[in-house]
């Protein structure tokens, strides 16, 4: 059965699992702002790197939210068509190509509380026409299908998200828009502990607010993402994570530890994970769910 966790924020949380320990608070962040079990069997490497591919071209819907926070437009307001243009615009690949080729862009028009603003972010790996293809489905389908009228609403992609809003948030870590997707299997025993679990996931944040992105004319910034896998005795552990490209480097470490800690009831005795906010997301699995080759991938 498919189980899908959601939480508030606490304005403190704690954790003390052996060198895994930290505190969290709000004070110096503005608070406003499924994994369906697959059974995976692999007898030759080459079957592993096919899987591998097909998962990695997936574009499957998620999860949705529709906010109540900035309320509704009227149908067939000047508010929707600004929307319904905005979306079709992203159809034309030359409207945005530096955004798809980025995988993140904010379009808005007007001023706040007025403002029609979307944004989107794709996974590092999805950049290009795939990018493209993902926020113009996860757009029309928000727009016309999960959240009419809504001026407030995100949606998750396999391969993007895509955010309405009619206020700036950008830079800023969203606590409130956030899902835990576990895998279906608990893990047996300590056959791969927590602690191995949180050091993958922490090596890759490392690498993910360091390695500069080679997309990005112009400026030298960190690439925010970055995926990999850790061979561990018999098996291995697979792993990814993501923060939204308007976050610095000291927001992407703060939204990544306080998810971590935040959905660990949901995942610290699973086989695999993913968990999903606006602002960053983080994945861990026993099978490979990334293409080797892709950008930004280490073996440890």
């Amino acid at each position: 059965m498919l189980k899908i966790y959601f939480k508030t924020p606490h304005l403190e949380t704690q954790i003390n699992k052996n060198k895994f320990k930290t505190m969290y608070s709000s004070s110096s962040v503005s608070k406003r702002f499924v994994l369906v079990p697959i059974v995976v069997v692999v007898t030759t490497q080459l079957l592993l790197v096919r899987n591998v591919s097909s998962l990695n071209l997936t574009n499957s819907y998620l999860h949705h939210k529709c906010v109540v926070n900035q309320g509704k437009y009227k149908p067939g307001s000047k508010y929707e068509k600004s929307l319904d243009d905005i979306i079709q615009s992203f159809s034309n690949k030359d409207k945005d190509s530096y955004g798809f080729r980025t995988g993140y862009s904010m379009k808005a028009y007007g001023k706040e509380p007025d403002m029609v603003s979307i944004t989107y972010q794709c996974r590092i790996d999805s950049r290009g026409p795939k990018c493209q293809s993902c926020v113009v489905a996860a757009g029309y389908e928000l727009l016309h299908k999960r959240c009419p009228r809504y001026k407030e609403a995100i949606i998750w992609y396999d391969q993007c998200l895509v955010e309405f809003s009619s206020l700036d948030t950008s830079g800023q870590i969203n606590y409130d828009d956030n899902f835990c997707m576990p895998s279906a299997k608990n893990l047996i025993g300590n056959s791969i502990s927590l602690e191995e679990r949180l050091h993958l996931l922490n090596n890759l944040t490392k690498i993910a607010v360091t390695k500069i992105d080679k997309n990005i004319e112009g400026i030298k910034k960190p690439v925010l993402y970055a995926a990999g896998e850790k061979r561990l005795g018999t098996k291995s552990l697979y792993g990814m994570v993501q923060c939204s490209a308007d976050l610095s480097v000291q927001g992407c470490n703060e939204c990544m530890l306080y998810y971590i800690v935040h959905f660990q009831e949901c995942w610290e005795n699973k086989q695999g994970v993913r968990v999903l906010s606006r602002s960053c997301n983080f994945r861990y699995e026993l099978y490979p769910f990334i293409n080797p080759k892709g950008p930004y991938y280490t073996k440890f």
